[in-house]
């Protein structure tokens, strides 16, 4: 008896990836690798472009700027390239522009200044904002309703792995080679050209090598025949038609609508604490950009372990109220870094990528849940509330110049806050509707 309770209760669960999807699904997990490969080989280089062309913080920040920019401006024409051709159209063209904007490091390091490489950032940027607008919604869709939080959880969970990556090869093949304690003050103008040539060109390498996984990536997707995606529209309220009645569901979705606010502050928080992180170390325990590396490539390994970890809690525990602790327990540790700019302090930063691990996958899935055909351009919101990861560091950067790393992380804090009231807002709509 037993043995048969267990049975079907298995069949009555519903399965997390949809029948004939399983193909498709793995190599969506390769995009997800892919762009946190091109995110975190970037994070780093705001301590790395301070040092080669000696800039303040808040002038190194405009990497993010250009990065995270691009994705608010390429959101919404993927949004319009999906609703036209279909997901898997917007996830190749994503692809292609990605890899043709990490090939224009290239001639970045040949050109040798600081716009020629935020133009390559922007154009890789543009493609990753395409492809996450397209993948995201893609990967929810295959399979059932009830465990699409959950698959992109999952899908989600192989993101930090390309994120560790590009801060591991940061690490090892760039920082290094830009730890040189050499004088540049006592440089000739033909030395000193020398110098930056050995720094851009070791810049160069890690992106030609994403400009290859890209294409290879886009090789394997453009073999896989596509299964129908049926988008129904159970609870956003009546449908007018048209893409102004698509945007009108949107508005009139509260747990949508206020989404995209806690998404903004969900990957400023991510990218102020990633980006900042290096500068903290240096506060609070001394030490090259090599230590700080070594404790970001730390904090991308706890994001990596619990990805994976959250995915198993969330079957278990509902995911709105995992989202609110963890989002007010990050508060509390921001505000202990900035009283402890010390050993416990930097285990502090480091263990906010613990709590940061659940909360994108999961504010997306809550806020696109039941939009139906509004999806689409409901996706490509949330994708340019990502620019708050190039607004917020701005206003980091310019803290961290006026006072210290330590103090700046009170703009972290006050983003983890945002996602704690959207979380309880959403577990109280769901309270109301069980």
């Amino acid at each position: 008896m037993a043995i048969v309770a267990r049975d079907v209760d298995r069949e009555a669960r519903p399965p997390l990836i949809g029948r004939g999807m399983v193909v498709l699904f793995v190599a969506l997990i390769g995009c997800f690798t892919a762009w946190g490969v091109a995110q975190d080989l970037t994070t780093p280089m705001v301590a790395g472009f301070k040092r080669i062309f000696e800039m303040s913080t808040f002038q190194a920040s405009l990497v993010q700027l250009a990065y995270f920019g691009a994705y608010f401006l390429l959101a919404l024409p993927a949004a319009f390239l999906n609703q036209r051709f279909g997901y898997k159209v917007g996830i190749l063209t994503g692809l292609g522009l990605a890899a043709t904007g990490a090939f224009m490091f290239y001639p970045a390091s040949k050109i040798m200044t600081y716009e020629a490489f935020l133009v390559a950032l922007f154009a890789m940027a543009a493609g990753c904002s395409m492809l996450e607008t397209s993948a995201n919604p893609y990967v929810m869709s295959l399979g059932p309703e009830e465990t699409a939080t959950r698959r992109l959880n999952f899908a989600q969970a192989f993101n930090p792995v390309g994120t560790n990556l590009g801060v591991l090869l940061a690490a090892t093949l760039i920082f290094p080679k830009l730890a040189d304690p050499v004088d540049i003050s006592s440089l000739t103008q033909d030395e000193l050209h020398e110098v930056r040539a050995g720094e851009l060109g070791a810049v160069m390498g890690p992106y030609l090598g994403l400009c290859v996984l890209l294409a290879v990536i886009g090789l394997v997707i453009f073999t896989q025949k596509s299964p129908p995606i049926v988008e129904e529209f159970p609870d956003a309220g009546p449908y007018e038609g048209g893409t102004r009645g698509l945007f009108g569901v949107l508005w009139r979705t509260g747990r949508y609508r206020y989404g995209v606010v806690a998404q903004f502050a969900n990957v400023a928080a991510q990218v102020c604490v990633w980006t900042f992180l290096i500068q903290y170390v240096q506060q609070a325990l001394g030490g090259s950009l090599a230590k700080g590396g070594f404790y970001l490539q730390l904090s991308l390994l706890v994001f990596l372990g619990s990805r994976f970890f959250m995915t198993w809690l969330i079957g278990r525990v509902r995911a709105t109220a995992v989202l609110a602790v963890l989002a007010f327990v990050a508060v509390g540790l921001c505000g202990f870094a900035m009283a402890s700019p010390n050993l416990a302090g930097v285990i502090a930063v480091v263990s906010l990528s613990f709590c940061l691990s659940l909360m994108f996958p999961t504010i997306y899935g809550v806020a696109l849940r039941g939009l139906g055909p509004a999806t689409k351009f409901g996706a490509a919101g949330l994708v340019m509330a990502i620019v708050g990861g190039a607004v917020m560091p701005l206003v980091q950067g310019k803290l961290v110049d006026e006072t210290s790393a330590a103090f700046s992380f009170i703009v972290p804090a006050v983003c983890f806050a945002v996602v704690g009231l959207y979380a309880l807002y959403s577990l109280r709509g769901e309270g109301e509707t069980s």
